[in-house]
This record gives C-alpha cells, structure tokens and sequence, in this order.
C-alpha cells in the first residue's frame, strides 16, 4: 500500500484520476444478504466484486462521505501496523454484477456496494483477521 497512490500493482494504482477512491473497502455482509434476496444456493466468492478489501462484522457502507459530511478516517491494522484511509465516496456497483454475481446483483447492492477509499499511510495489508478503528472524529 502506498499513501495517497492506492495498492501496488492494482489497475488504479497512481492513477491521478482515482488517488481518492483507488482503494474499494466492502463488506462480505452485503454478499449474504444478495444471496437470501436473490435465493442464491451459495454466497458468491468476495473475490468476485472486484473489491481490494473485504471486511466482515462491521457496516462498511456507513464509512462513505454524503452531501453533508465528509467520509471517515478510519485504520486497518493486520498485524503490520496501522494503515489510514479517508473514506470519500460510496462504491457504486455496476452491470458487471449480474454477470459475475447473479442477475439481479447490480440492483441488490444498491447501497451497499462498498466504499472508495484514499490510503493516507504506507503500509502492508494481509489475509486474515484485522483491526480497525474509525475516528470518532
């Protein structure tokens, strides 16, 4: 990870037109519920999304900016030290969802398809369990 550039090796990464939003958090939660909505006989793989992170036991969606306050500031630790993020702007899911997921995926994850993010620090993000902390502030 690389501050303010995204994820080495990422297609966004350094990208000046994505700086802001180069890294995509999401929740696997948002994959079990498409799965009960859409009566899927398995969650989809988190892979399939195309997200750099997936989290599990916290509401991802509610770290996005909206038109009266800005995104959190929030840390995920995985062992290596803390890495920072500014959470800026939902992350919109497109068609590609009702191929990879199922038809009906672009529209269920309306709202909770995660959330673009810039990286403030550099620093390692690995498999496996996490810490993270948002900024009360």
């Amino acid at each position: 990870m690389r501050a303010h550039l995204g994820l080495v090796g990422d297609r966004f990464h350094a990208r000046p037109a994505h700086r802001r939003a180069s890294v995509t958090v999401f929740a696997v939660e948002s994959l079990e519920a498409i799965t009960r909505e859409l009566a899927l006989a398995a969650v989809p793989n988190p892979l399939l999304p195309r997200r750099n992170v997936v989290l599990r036991g916290f509401p991802v969606d509610t770290l996005a900016a909206t038109r009266l306050a800005a995104g959190a500031l929030f840390s995920l630790d995985c062992g290596d030290g803390p890495v920072r993020f500014q959470a800026n702007r939902p992350a919109s899911p497109c068609g590609w969802m009702d191929e990879v997921l199922a038809p009906g995926a672009h529209r269920a994850l309306r709202g909770r398809g995660g959330v673009r993010c810039e990286p403030l620090d550099d620093g390692v993000l690995r498999v496996g369990p996490a810490i993270l902390v948002v900024d009360p502030a």
